[in-house]
């Protein structure tokens, strides 16, 4: 079984005798265990981000991209290694942490090492009385804790930035997913990243993640996870006036036109309803048709949804894996019960898919597709996160602006319309952080991301991840 241990100032270490079961939910068995970290190695942690930030904040940009730089190499030659070890740990299939995931991570790294070698920071002349520019510093020991839906690309897109940056971190991956976060400490090691610059912490939210959000010495929090979470958190931050960065739940609107190309809104429309088993935060789980293709849309969709392939992920076949954990799909099942409960109707899917030998007792929910249910009803406004959506028909384009609105989450959109005027109408009266017209999940890392509403606070992409892992101060130079 393997065993997993914390990863403070450069070196594996596990202080605790507690450890935390890890489960492969593709066979509901435990396969890892994690160390059950707390307040104590936190603060191993912190003394180690801290006397590595004494060097690291001065280190020079083109020293740490050039670091950065290594570690995509070495990860991009183990990503076979890595992928099959995503799939195994999350649930999805092998497929997606292949072609989503690592390569994900992998340009998180290059991404930010280029954009920390191309910045430039502007002075500006104030009528020959004065020069004024900005000093830009590292803000100091950040505090990086991500979820379990995209456990390696959403590390990465915060240890990333923030080392870009000139900050040290102590960062806690999900206690359900939290293989990959060990292995890439080894590839930190291999690149030559200084010891302490990144301590990665193992363990439960409530103790291990509560050290590191209300520890005095570390300034600022970036956080994606659960809406509820994320209220927990900014209490303990407010008092402290700690910088924060919150990228929580979605229940997010697929609004799709009568003049779409149908058949690409269709086949996206799947991929945003489905993929990752439906465990990402931007999936489309709220499909909204205009009525006159309504039916022609379910007659389309339906079936696609049926034809996905459930089970191993390991298998090429295999569209959709099994669910983080046995509580969840729970979760998903008591929603599907729900819906019918308020008067939906499941068009395909509702049930837990029942598979032979060593994936018998794997958490796996069919893809389920709900009609007839009012807009209003809890499960077409609370997020699911699994592989359900609603269908909602709507007339007039006032109407659906209104209904995609309708919900304490502004996380994201989709907009299908061949009418770029109606389309461009539509993204910028929608009350989201992100809105895509005519596809999903394209992501250009230079643009702000983050939600409004119940969603979150804050941005980060780009310069916007700069702003927020740095202190930006105004100097301004008499003549």
């Amino acid at each position: 079984m393997l065993k997993l241990s914390n990863f403070i100032g450069g070196e594996f270490s596990s202080l605790e005798e507690t450890y935390i079961d890890s489960y492969d939910p593709s066979t509901g068995k435990v396969y890892a265990q994690i160390p059950d970290s707390s307040e104590h190695e936190v603060n191993l942690a912190v003394e180690a981000a801290q006397k590595a930030f004494q060097t690291w904040s001065k280190t020079p940009s083109s020293t740490r991209a050039q670091i950065m730089y290594k570690i995509a190499d070495i990860l991009e030659s183990k990503l076979d290694e890595f992928a099959k070890a995503e799939s195994k740990d999350q649930g999805k299939t092998l497929e997606f942490a292949k072609n989503v995931d690592i390569p994900r991570s992998i340009y998180n790294f290059r991404y930010f090492a280029g954009h920390i070698l191309h910045m430039e920071e502007k002075a500006t002349v104030m009528d020959n009385i004065a020069l004024n520019y900005v000093q830009r510093s590292p803000l100091g020991i950040a505090g990086l804790i991500s979820p379990w839906n995209l456990p390696l690309y959403l590390l990465t897109w915060k240890i990333a930035p923030c080392i870009a940056a000139g900050c040290t971190c102590v960062a806690k991956p999900s206690e359900f997913t939290s293989v990959t976060a060990y292995m890439l400490c080894d590839v930190f090691k291999q690149a030559g990243l200084p010891e302490g610059v990144v301590n990665i912490v193992f363990g439960k939210g409530p103790k291990a993640g509560q050290a590191i959000v209300a520890h005095p010495k570390i300034p600022l929090i970036s956080f994606t996870g659960g809406t509820v979470t994320g209220k927990k958190l900014n209490e303990t931050c407010a008092p402290l006036f700690k910088k924060v960065s919150l990228e929580l739940g979605g229940k997010n609107a697929n609004i799709i036109f009568e003049d779409c190309d149908f058949e690409k809104a269709v086949d996206t429309s799947i991929s945003a309803a489905f993929s990752n088993q439906g465990e990402i935060c931007l999936c489309g789980s709220r499909i909204l048709i205009q009525k006159s293709i309504y039916n022609k849309f379910l007659e389309a969709f339906v079936p696609k949804a049926r034809q996905l392939v459930v089970g191993d992920p390991r298998d090429p076949k295999t569209k959709v894996g099994a669910l983080i954990s046995k509580q969840h799909m729970e979760k998903v099942l008591e929603y599907i019960e729900l819906a019918k409960q308020e008067g939906g109707v499941i068009e395909c899917g509702g049930k837990r898919k029942q598979l032979d030998g060593e994936f018998n007792d794997g958490y796996f929910v069919e893809p389920t597709v709900i009609t007839n249910i009012k807009p209003s009803c809890r499960v077409a406004q609370e997020e699911i996160f699994g592989p359900v959506v609603t269908v909602h028909p709507f007339e007039t384009e006032e109407e659906v602006i209104n209904l995609a609105n309708n919900s304490r989450y502004g996380l994201s959109c989709s907009v299908w319309s061949e009418n770029g005027r109606r389309a461009r109408r539509v993204a910028e009266s929608i009350e989201v952080g992100y809105v895509w017209v005519n596809c999903w999940m394209v992501r250009d890392l230079k643009v702000p991301f983050g939600g409004v509403k119940e969603s979150g606070i804050g941005r980060e992409g780009g310069e916007y991840s700069m702003n927020f892992f740095t202190d930006q101060k105004s100097i301004c130079l008499a003549n």
